[in-house]
């Protein structure tokens, strides 16, 4: 694997140095788990924020399982 690709962390989360300076993020788009994470953190309802990002159930789940990893 070069530099430039994108390097599973956890399972559908991904960090790439060329993508975000390398930030994780959902595999497959450009959303920071942190910006997931603070919108539910903040109140925000699931369904809103998969919505909002067009991201599905499992998305977020990843997000949640990566974060408290």
């Amino acid at each position: 694997m070069t530099s430039t690709e994108a390097k599973e962390i956890y399972p559908g989360v991904t960090v790439n140095p060329r993508v975000m300076g390398g930030t994780p993020v959902l595999a497959g788009t450009r959303i920071p788990i942190g910006v997931i994470v603070g919108h539910l953190a903040a109140g925000g309802l699931m369904q809103t924020v998969m919505d909002e990002y067009r991201i599905t159930r499992e998305q977020i789940l990843a997000a949640l399982g990566y974060a408290a990893h």
